[in-house]
């Protein structure tokens, strides 16, 4: 569907953009001169919105920020056509407990800053409280000296593609021939970050190896590379949180798990983004729910005491049953920590080219009691909210959450959303973020997303990213 908007002032094109897109996430929306679907008319004072039917005339508030009060009524014009009702209302922002946290500081009560979500953003209550919680948590936790910093080391290769990805996750299958030089060129960038740290006296508190998916290497690839993160950060050091993702439970072996316990690792993630079948070959996971639960038990068995699970709410042809099921089944496994992602359709992803039409049967009714479906299980795993994100083109425009057991948080997740920390990246599309804390300023030096460019660039990389942290560690 196209739909064209006449619009008298571009300035806030891209603000009634989003307002659109959240209504009418899979329609083309246009801005032309000639016959119009939508007319918005953004006067001194008020705004004026028509369409075919009708015309409404919203009042600007002196009080209010101008951008924000357009959004909200472009947001009540539409959802009254819909009859819609998106949780978080106008806010697109990927971050929203920065918000809660800076109302805190200012010393705003707790019903001030419910009050301030709904005024500016017409935000739910609900989640309004829910940002609050987090915060509160995140308060005790995020970083306030600049010389502690984070390290993400990523491996660009999963053992298939799921139909949502967009991030550097090739199918190590088709290539063999690139994962040594891969893994030579990460060892090398590795040693000379390890150089940077000693010189400059850092502190790292914690270590994230992502990817894609750390275990998609063989047995003995893996145990190279742990040695290699253990004898250069780990080692004589106090690191206080070391992560692995495992991710794809058909990447895992008892051997993997030996190594990741001989190396320290204290936290691991064990993924099935969903406990049904049908629904796992349909993104394309070569992996059974029989799998998730026996590695996970595995994990267990083999002293694991602190497991991550993640699953996706919106996934194609999944509803509240599908939902229930998932939770269910994880319910019984009783990990330490959940995360509950809202499926976002990525540009790069197949799910943005091919699965459309399943992703608009969902209703926002539905998905909403989705959520509550995985709110309830954190409850009854004993877990508490404790980070939360959110991205552009998520389905029901909701949120990506982080649960856990006390005690159990993933500090580098908090490090990391919150932004109060530097985060040195390493590896293919991995973004290093410098931060001047005492500016409010962040620095991205991202790393090339291509494997084969990372290799033959490294050296490049690597420089790239000494020139930024020169800056803030001089």
């Amino acid at each position: 569907m196209i739909i064209n908007i006449a619009l008298n002032n571009f300035k806030y094109r891209y603000d009634i953009y989003q307002m659109f897109n959240l209504f009418y996430p899979f329609s083309q929306i246009i801005f032309e001169e000639g016959s119009w679907d939508y007319k918005i008319d953004i006067e001194k004072d008020k705004v004026l919105i028509s369409d075919k039917e009708e015309t409404k005339e919203f009042f600007i508030s002196e009080t209010g920020k101008r951008k924000e009060e357009i959004k909200k009524a472009v947001y009540i014009f539409l959802g009254d056509k819909t009859e819609k009702i998106f949780p978080w209302g106008t806010l697109v922002g990927i971050r929203p407990s920065k918000i809660a946290l800076s109302l805190l500081n200012e010393g705003k009560s707790e019903d001030e800053i419910v009050d301030y979500f709904y005024r500016h953003y017409l935000t739910n209550e609900e989640k309004a409280r829910l940002c609050i919680k987090i915060v509160e948590v995140e308060k005790r936790m995020v970083n306030k000296d600049e010389n502690t910093v984070s390290l993400y080391i990523g491996m660009p290769f999963c053992p298939t593609r799921c139909l949502y990805c967009s991030f550097a996750s090739n199918p190590i299958a088709s290539c063999k021939r690139i994962v040594e030089p891969y893994i030579h060129s990460l060892i090398h960038e590795m040693e000379e970050m390890k150089r940077f740290i000693r010189e400059k006296a850092l502190t790292v508190q914690t270590i994230y190896f992502g990817g894609g998916t750390p275990t998609a290497v063989d047995d003995v690839q893996f145990e190279y590379i742990m040695k290699n993160i253990y004898n250069k950060f780990i080692y004589g050091n106090n690191i206080k949180e070391f992560t692995v993702e495992c991710g794809r439970p058909d990447s895992l072996t008892k051997e993997k798990f030996s190594t990741m316990k001989k190396y320290k690792v204290d936290r691991i993630s064990i993924n099935p983004q969903t406990m049904n079948e049908d629904t796992l070959k349909l993104i394309g996971r070569k992996h059974t729910v029989y799998d998730v639960i026996e590695k996970f038990k595995m994990a267990r068995e083999m002293g694991f005491n602190n497991i991550n699970m993640d699953i996706i709410v919106g996934l194609p042809k999944e509803g509240l049953s599908h939902i229930k099921n998932t939770c269910q089944e994880i319910l019984k496994l009783k990990p330490d920590s959940l995360t509950v992602h809202g499926l976002s359709i990525k540009r790069g992803s197949r799910l943005h080219e091919n699965m459309k039409e399943h992703l608009e049967k969902i209703h926002q009714n539905e998905l909403n009691l989705m959520y509550k479906e995985t709110s309830k299980l954190a409850e009854d795993l004993e877990m508490a909210p404790y980070y939360m994100y959110r991205q552009k083109n998520m389905v029901g425009n909701m949120e990506n959450i982080g649960y856990s057991r006390f005690g159990k948080e993933c500090i580098y997740n908090i490090q990391m959303i919150e932004e109060k920390q530097t985060v040195i990246a390493l590896g293919a599309d991995a973004v290093t973020k410098v931060i001047f804390l005492d500016e409010n300023r962040i620095e991205r030096v991202p790393n090339v997303k291509d494997v084969i460019e990372y290799n033959k660039r490294i050296d490049e990389m690597i420089e790239r990213k000494i020139v930024e942290l020169e800056k803030l560690y001089k």
